[in-house]
């Protein structure tokens, strides 16, 4: 009986510390989209919960229209590095050019911001399904220096799949900016086709930031 209670007592402990070394940006199919606000810059996405593959996840339909939508979060990303999701496209957008304004839109794109203490100093990693962008190739937002484009995923050839993805934020930001991070702020995912005047459809799932790998 002892031992019995000294396992369950050991199994708790170990749940309690799996749980605290991770945070669940999402969890859509029991929380559904409480927390999340919804940021726009032209028009509005279509943002859903929808059943695919099994499971609750959000729908993404864009026309010509582009607004996010954004979860705050307060975590040290010295410790909350490890950001995992999922997410599928129907497809990319034939005229988008991640290195001009007109043609800035993505299928699926997942934001990671650290704010500033001033407005303008507020920098943000953008994880992008890239139209022509090789994946892993990293370029400025064609709008702003203070938002890096980093391509995930690239061109038509998996669109159809769902894809699970890791990024290691900590190290990201090192990379890009070249010092280190504030506070994780926020987490936001757009999909949006202001500027090509397309369309795109994209699917995200659970989204979680983790201490360890």
């Amino acid at each position: 009986m002892a031992g019995k209670l000294l396992l369950v007592l050991a199994l708790a402990a170990f749940c309690a510390s799996a749980q605290a070394n991770e945070y669940h940006v999402s969890a859509f199919s029991s929380e559904g989209l409480v927390g999340w606000e919804t940021k726009s810059f032209k028009g509005a996405t279509e943002y859903s919960l929808v059943r695919d593959d099994g499971r609750t996840v959000v729908k993404a339909i864009s026309k010509g229209t582009a607004s996010g939508l954004i979860k705050k979060v307060k975590l040290d990303p010295n410790s909350f590095r490890y950001l995992r999701w999922s997410w599928k496209i129907a497809g990319i957008l034939k005229n988008g050019d991640e290195t001009t304004k007109a043609g800035d839109d993505y299928a699926a794109r997942v934001y990671v911001v650290f704010p500033g203490r001033f407005f303008w100093q507020t920098k943000a990693i953008n994880y992008i399904w890239a139209n022509r962008m090789a994946r892993s190739e990293a370029i400025p937002n064609a709008f702003t220096s203070h938002a890096m484009m980093l391509a995930v995923e690239s061109g038509p050839e998996r669109a159809g799949q769902w894809l699970t993805e890791e990024r290691d934020i900590l190290a990201d930001y090192r990379c890009l900016f070249g010092e280190e991070p504030r506070e994780l702020g926020a987490i936001a995912i757009m999909t949006d086709t202001d500027n090509t005047g397309g369309e795109a459809t994209a699917w995200y799932g659970d989204i979680t930031i983790s201490a360890v790998r």
